[in-house]
Formats: structure tokens, C-alpha cells, sequence
């Protein structure tokens, strides 16, 4: 007979084999924070919150497995391994006589007797049962012990700097996706499902912090205003030109931090005093369809003018007003020189805003975030790309740790190269003693990823090609479209 502790321990050991690389970041303490922050308790069956959400990585990881696969993924390999299960937890007899009077389990039933097995039935219950709140504490935990370990990675001079920006994640054409999500019509005229996504991240090290999940008719105004709630005194945001609200800005500004934006075309400001050349302070007074919500009657903003060669001229506007917090330079300086002893490139501060434009191509093309979801219910969405989310803050923080070990900027480190590290390792770690682990694979896994280097190249830019002949595969040659815009930094 098998104890729920038995099979506890069982899959407490088998959820995490293959995944050994992260086990010094998401540690049990750290899930039962985050239980705590959200109001939860871990859970003491063998699918409590720790364990769904090392399968919710393992599912990221492995993209064209399907979800009995990923349950059966780890197990297979332990078996195999020296390091199996211990005897008392191999599967009971079959041929012991159940007790009179019992009834027949039916074969749809998620319960096992195999301590080390679970169905697929019963981790779609747990996973439907699982909130949305241990995931987005997760990652605040998560983000609090980076902070602590690798503060100078966040941090712009005194501010924390953050960056905002939404997605939209393309799912498979199902009723029940569509009647939650929404769809988008294209010019083809399909209708595809769509979940929209806004995030928060800290673009020095492309980490994510917190994220919003929502159906595609919610704006992404709705949703950044969520996530300004959770900012601190002292946060610096850099927004995308299309969160241009007032709403948001007092928003932001309630929290004690500070924000970025380019400046949207037709806005009108009370100009003040010149605080250098293209470097102006202004007041936007509250609009009136604003007048009565409660907003501050005006925002102090400062307008800085700027043009990068082969660009029109651009304006960054900015609640940080002091030009000896902030610079004009600061802002919008373009060059590969850098200050002493800062390893970071020297692009000025609100060019960092497009790293989260990369984090957003990195998930859903690199990892396989868009177009290898499994899931056909939203809940399971949801999971899903929570997963995502969590095995690339993870893969960051690695790539993090193997650049400091290197003396290198996390941002010159190639993503791409780094999963692909992580997984080719994933069938060793199975295998390999803790200490073998601690001692040997994890010091080279990170010697690996600190390999991979990527180019510096800030403010690149690349011809239009009107002319450019590129071979096809074919017997022929094409032409690009001269409307190919050029590439901004």
C-alpha cells in the first residue's frame, strides 16, 4: 500500500530530473514564497504548486511533446538511469486481490497505483485548479533574489529600469480559444485566435517581472495600467509610443516612479524654460475628458530633441526633469564607447527599451511560445505561457551568471545558443549525482553559454534594397520590395 508522502517524494524527484540546471534558482523555498504572496498553500499531493510548475518548465522546454509525453519524458529517463527509483517505490502487484465490496476503478479514473505515475487527466485538473496569482508571484520572487544577486543589472544610475511593451500570441483555431480570446482579421480573411500580452521587464538583462495575459479586446492601456500598480518608488519605465495616456502617466507617477515615451504626434504642452539645445521642460494639462477622474491638473514633462543619421528627427519625453539625474546624453547618446569600468554598451537610455521588443521575438520564435501551444482551453493557455515565461527567465538568469563568471555584458550572450545548451544537457543532468552536478556540468554549462557571443551593434541600419537580387531556391531570382523599411537600433 502507497502513502500520498511516498508518492510526494517520488515526484518530487522524478518532476525535477533533466531540469537540475535551475534547481539553485527556483528553489522549494522560493515556490513556497510565492504561495505566501498569492495567498496559497503548496500542497502536499504529488501535483502541489512546486511540481506544476517544474512541469510547466519541462513542457516549455520540450515544445513538440505532448502533455503525457512531458509526464512520461523524466520518468523514462530515471528508469533508465543508475540512479533509478529505490524498490518500495516500484508498481505494487497487479495480481493483488481487491477487497469484496470495493469498486472497479474506471478506466478514466486519474488516480494511480503507481506512485511514480500520474495521469494526464489528473495534471489537467491540477493544472485548470492552479491560479493565475502563484505564477505572477513566482516571478516577483523570482525578480527579488536576481535583484539581490545581481543588482547592477537592473539598475541605471539610481533608478531601477524597467521597460513596457505589448505582443500578440497566436493560438490554434479552436471554439473555445476563439469565444475567450477574440480573433483577428487579416486581410486573407481568416480568423485566428489571439491572446494579448503585456509585460514589464528589466531590459539590461531581458528579464521578465510581470506580465498580463488577457483576450485580444482588452487594450493594452488596460493592462499596463494593472502593471503600474505593482511599480516602486524610484522605478524608471521606458513605454512605446502607443501608451501614450494621461491615465497611465498619473498612474506611474502615484507610484512614486518615472517614465520615458517618445513624444505622439499632435499632443499639446505649455512650453517652460530651456534646460540646454533640444532640451526643454513643458507642462501637459489634464485633459478634459480627464477632468473628472480624480488626475493631477498637470504633468511637469521634459522634451528632449534628438536625430540618429538616416532617421527623421525624434523626441523623447520624460517625468525625470532634473537634468542632473538624467542627462540629455543619457537619453539619447549612440555609441559603442562606454563609461570606466561599465561593460554595458553606450546607447543611450532610451534605445534600452527595444530589448523588450527581443525578449518578445526570443519567446514566441526561439522558444516556441507561438505556434507550439498545446493547450485548447484558455486555462491551459495560460499554464502554458506562464511556463514560457518561467524557463526564460530562468535561461536569463543562467546567461546572466555565465556572463559575470566571463566578464561579459548578458546582452552580447546569444539566446538561442544558450537554450539549446540547456537542453542538450537536460539527458546528462538526468543521470549525473548531485554532485557531479554541483562540482563538473553546471560550472560547464555555463563556461558553454558564455561561449556564444553576438555582435555589438547599436544604431545599425541597412540600406533600402530596391535593387538587392537575392538567389531563390528555385531557378530564379527575386527582388525585395522597395518598401522594406530599414532597420532601427
Amino acid at each position: 500500500m502507497y502513502t500520498d508522502a511516498l508518492r510526494v517524494t517520488a515526484w518530487d524527484r522524478i518532476s525535477q530530473q533533466g531540469l537540475h540546471a535551475f534547481l539553485g534558482l527556483l528553489t522549494l523555498e522560493r515556490v513556497c514564497m510565492a504561495a505566501g504572496m498569492a495567498g496559497l498553500v503548496v500542497g502536499e499531493n504529488p501535483l502541489h504548486l512546486g511540481n506544476l510548475a517544474w512541469l510547466g518548465i519541462s513542457a516549455a522546454l520540450h515544445p513538440l511533446r505532448t502533455f503525457a509525453g512531458v509526464l512520461g519524458f523524466t520518468l523514462k529517463l530515471l528508469q533508465d538511469s543508475p540512479f533509478a527509483m529505490p524498490a518500495p517505490l516500484q508498481p505494487p502487484v497487479s495480481s493483488r486481490r481487491r477487497r469484496s465490496g470495493t469498486k472497479k476503478r474506471s478506466k478514466h479514473d486519474p488516480r494511480r497505483d503507481d506512485p511514480t505515475q500520474l495521469s494526464e487527466e489528473a495534471f489537467t485538473q491540477a493544472r485548470h485548479a492552479m491560479p493565475l496569482s502563484f505564477w505572477a508571484a513566482l516571478l516577483v520572487v523570482l525578480g527579488n533574489c536576481f535583484q539581490v544577486d545581481h543588482g547592477n543589472w537592473i539598475h541605471w544610475k539610481q533608478f531601477r529600469l524597467l521597460a513596457m511593451d505589448g505582443t500578440t500570441i497566436d493560438l490554434v483555431n479552436w471554439k473555445k480559444l476563439r469565444e475567450h480570446f477574440g480573433t483577428a482579421n487579416n486581410g486573407s480573411g481568416k480568423h485566428v485566435p489571439q491572446a494579448r500580452m503585456v509585460m514589464l521587464q528589466f531590459p539590461l538583462a531581458r528579464l521578465p517581472y510581470r506580465y498580463e495575459l488577457t483576450p485580444r479586446s482588452v487594450s493594452e492601456n488596460t493592462s499596463a495600467m494593472q502593471l503600474a500598480k505593482h511599480l516602486q518608488p524610484g522605478d524608471l519605465v521606458l513605454l512605446d509610443r502607443g501608451f501614450w495616456s494621461y491615465g497611465l502617466f498619473c498612474q506611474i507617477l502615484a507610484q512614486g516612479a518615472h517614465l520615458g515615451i517618445r513624444l505622439k504626434k499632435g499632443m499639446l504642452f505649455k512650453n517652460g524654460r530651456w534646460l540646454g539645445n533640444k532640451d526643454q521642460l513643458m507642462r501637459w494639462n489634464v485633459p478634459k475628458k480627464h477632468r473628472s477622474k480624480g488626475y493631477l491638473e498637470s504633468l511637469p514633462l521634459r522634451r528632449i530633441d534628438y536625430q540618429i543619421p538616416g532617421f527623421r528627427v525624434s523626441s523623447v519625453v520624460t517625468t525625470v526633469t532634473d537634468p542632473c539625474q538624467m542627462t540629455r546624453e543619457d537619453w539619447v547618446r549612440l555609441t559603442t564607447q562606454t563609461e570606466p569600468g561599465d561593460r554595458r554598451l553606450g546607447v543611450g537610455l532610451y534605445h534600452r527599451r527595444w530589448e523588450i521588443e527581443t525578449t518578445f521575438s526570443e519567446l514566441k520564435v526561439r522558444q516556441g511560445m507561438e505556434g507550439k501551444l498545446r493547450s485548447r482551453t484558455p486555462q491551459g493557455i495560460a499554464y502554458e505561457i506562464a511556463g514560457h515565461v518561467l524557463l526564460y527567465l530562468l535561461v536569463r538568469w543562467l546567461m546572466v551568471e555565465a556572463a559575470v563568471d566571463h566578464h561579459l555584458d548578458p546582452l552580447r550572450l546569444s539566446f538561442l545558443n544558450a537554450l539549446r545548451e540547456v537542453q542538450d544537457m537536460v539527458p546528462t543532468l538526468t543521470t549525473a549525482s548531485p554532485k557531479r552536478i554541483a562540482s563538473i556540468l553546471l560550472p560547464r554549462l555555463l563556461q558553454r553559454i558564455a561561449q556564444h557571443l553576438v555582435a555589438e551593434r547599436p544604431g545599425r541600419h541597412f540600406p533600402r534594397p530596391n535593387d538587392t537580387k537575392i538567389k531563390n531556391k528555385g531557378n530564379g531570382v527575386f527582388r525585395l520590395p522597395s518598401k522594406l523599411c530599414a532597420n532601427e537600433a
